[in-house]
């Protein structure tokens, strides 16, 4: 069986070096994620005919405060919850070890709730509908999501379950048999094929007219992609999915998909109106 696997491509961990200075990929991608998720908000921000009237709900030069939340959102929030959702025992046992964050250990549900605290508190001190600060996030997350995905199989973590399909891979740390290389999964539906379908509905159904359809559509769209790319993901450890006897992807991502449902319901419930 591992005859047949697919060598997999060794890369360093370490993009380059300065001096004493590592910048790891894994870094790259959250940066690379952020920017070009602020460049895309702001391209949305001055295309008039995206919005009701031809205005933006706020200047393009407060897509500037908003990265800096949804900066901090994102990093503090990913953060707890890799500590909450997965490794609470560990961490209780290793509290300093919460701040160490250069080897990885970030949890996508808790940078998703994280995100959203960061966008209500820029929605309040800005006067803006916080759904349609979510729609905007929303349609950009992808890009993160899928740098953030490539990064994953480069790191050679968070890999797929054994196989003998073709285009298996034997990762190192994992053992001597072959597996799916989910990662690559997962940077295609949550990140090529998800930031798609937001793109479409953005720029050729006037969805952003109707607050919190995209930010729906994101939500009900990641939980489908990841409780189906769970399916050959190893799982990995979670008290609280172990209890319920379903992987912890799947377990956070099926409200997901309740919560998606319910706000594209509620926006094409609702008639158009300004943002």
């Amino acid at each position: 069986m591992t005859l047949f696997a697919i060598p997999f491509p060794n890369i360093d961990p370490t993009a380059f070096s300065i001096g004493p200075v590592s910048v790891k990929w894994y870094g790259l991608a959250y940066a690379a994620g952020l920017l070009l998720g602020w460049l895309y908000v702001r391209r949305m921000l001055r295309t008039e005919r995206l919005w009701n009237g031809g205005l933006a709900p706020f200047p393009e030069a407060k897509a500037d405060d908003l990265l800096l939340f949804m900066t901090i959102g994102v990093v503090v929030g990913g953060r707890l919850g890799e500590v909450l959702f997965y490794q609470p025992g560990y961490f209780l046992a290793n509290p300093l070890e919460i701040f160490a964050t250069r080897s990885g250990g970030m949890s996508f549900h808790g940078g998703f709730v994280g995100s959203i605290l960061a966008i209500w508190f820029f929605s309040r001190r800005n006067a803006v509908n916080v759904r349609t600060t979510l729609d905007l996030c929303a349609a950009a997350t992808p890009i993160g999501l899928f740098f953030g995905r490539i990064t994953n199989f480069i790191n050679a973590e968070l890999w797929g379950k054994h196989t003998d399909v073709p285009w298996a891979m034997v990762f190192p740390g994992a053992g001597p048999l072959p597996r799916h290389p989910s990662q690559l999964y997962e940077a295609a539906l949550e990140g090529a094929v998800l930031f798609l379908i937001l793109a479409w509905l953005v720029w050729r159904t006037d969805a952003l007219k109707r607050p919190g359809l995209v930010a729906g559509a994101f939500t009900a769209g990641y939980g489908i992609a990841r409780s189906f790319c769970e399916l050959f993901r190893e799982a990995d450890p979670s008290p609280w999915a172990q209890a319920v006897g379903i992987s912890p992807g799947t377990l956070y991502s099926l409200p997901m998909i309740v919560i998606g449902i319910y706000l594209i319901w509620q926006a094409r419930s609702a008639p158009a109106a300004k943002a």
